[in-house]
C-alpha cells in the first residue's frame, strides 16, 4: 500500500505542533538544519530544573516536569538518528534526582495545574514506583544511547533497566496491557531475552492487548509492541502477524494525510497533538519496516 508522504507533511504543517514537524523532517530527510531545528523546538517544553512539561505530553498540559514528557524528549532525539543536544544527558540527571529505589520513576509527580490534564497523571501516587511509565521512558532512552554516549553511559539508565527488568521478571499473572506492552519494549531494549520469554507467555497469536478501561476498541497492537524488524521482541510474533499490523497502519492513513486517534483524549489542543505525533510515529515505523 502506497504512503503519501507529501500528504502526511502538509497534515503536520497545518494541524501539528512545530515539534513534529521537525520529528517528521528528521525522519523524512534528517539534514543538520533539520537537527537543529528538531533540539530548538524541544528546548520549548524544557524547565530550569532539567525536567520537561508544558504539554510535551499531550494529555499533561500542565507546566511542571514529569517522567510522561521525558519519554517524549528522547523520542524526539532519537528520531534525530544523531545526538542533537546536550539536554539528553541532563535529562537522566534530572530523572535520576526524582527516581524512587533502583531508579525507578512514579507514573507521575504531583501537578500544580489540573486543566487539561488527563485524571491518570493528576491523580497518580508520586511515591509509588511505576513499571508502566519507568518501562517506556527507558525504552525511549534507549533508542536514543544507540546513537548518544552520553545516555548509554549514563548511571540513571543503567539503574532503571534493571529495575524494569527485575520487575517484569517478578510479574506472576497478566499484567494491565500497557504495562505488559511497555515491559516488552524495555526488555527488547535492553536485549534481555529470558525476560521478554516471560513476558511473552500474555502476548496472544493475533498480538492484540486490549486495554480494559480505555476508549471503546482501544488496544496495542503487534506493531506496538515489536516496531523494529531487527528486534528480539519480532521472535513474539509470527511474521504474517507483522504484516498484517503493517497493512493495518498503512491503510490508517486519513485523507486529510494524517493518522487518527483511538484512545481518549483531554483536551481540543491534546486531540490534533495526538494526531501530529501518530503521523511522524507512523512514517518511522513503516520507514523501519521498508514500506517508506
Amino acid at each position: 500500500m502506497d504512503i503519501d508522504l507529501v500528504a502526511a507533511e502538509r497534515f503536520v504543517a497545518t494541524h501539528g505542533r512545530v515539534l513534529d514537524r521537525h520529528r517528521l523532517a528528521c525522519l523524512l530527510h534528517g539534514s543538520d538544519a533539520d537537527h537543529r531545528r528538531l533540539a530548538a523546538a524541544v528546548e520549548g517544553y524544557r524547565n530550569p530544573d532539567g525536567g520537561y512539561g508544558w504539554g510535551l505530553e499531550p494529555d499533561l498540559r500542565d507546566g511542571t516536569s514529569q517522567p510522561g514528557p521525558a519519554l517524549h524528549a528522547f523520542e524526539a532525539w532519537a528520531d534525530a538518528g544523531a545526538p542533537v543536544s546536550s539536554r539528553a544527558a541532563e535529562l537522566c540527571d534530572w530523572l535520576g534526582s526524582v527516581a524512587l529505589d533502583g531508579g525507578a520513576l512514579p507514573f507521575a509527580l504531583p501537578v500544580d495545574d489540573r486543566v487539561g490534564v488527563a485524571p491518570f497523571w493528576a491523580d497518580a501516587d508520586p511515591a509509588e514506583p511505576s513499571l508502566q511509565i519507568t518501562a517506556v521512558v527507558v525504552a525511549e532512552a534507549h533508542r536514543l544511547a544507540a546513537v548518544d554516549p552520553a545516555v548509554a553511559a549514563h548511571p540513571w539508565l543503567a539503574r532503571a533497566t534493571e529495575w524494569c527488568l527485575d520487575a517484569a521478571r517478578s510479574l506472576d499473572e497478566e499484567p494491565f496491557a500497557l504495562v505488559l506492552g511497555f515491559a516488552i519494549r524495555a526488555a527488547d531494549a535492553a536485549g534481555a531475552s529470558d525476560v521478554l520469554a516471560h513476558l511473552g507467555r500474555w502476548v496472544p497469536d493475533d498480538g492484540i492487548l486490549p486495554v480494559v478501561g480505555g476508549a471503546e476498541g482501544e488496544c496495542l497492537r503487534p506493531l506496538d509492541l515489536a516496531p523494529r524488524p531487527d528486534r528480539p521482541a519480532r521472535a513474539l510474533l509470527a511474521p504474517e502477524t507483522i504484516d498484517a499490523d503493517l497493512a493495518r497502519l498503512a491503510g490508517q492513513q486519513q485523507a486529510d494525510g494524517g493518522w487518527p486517534v483511538e484512545w481518549t483524549t483531554y483536551s481540543p489542543a491534546a486531540a490534533l497533538e495526538w494526531r501530529g505525533h501518530l503521523t511522524a510515529n507512523a512514517i518511522r515505523v513503516l520507514r523501519a519496516n521498508g514500506m517508506v
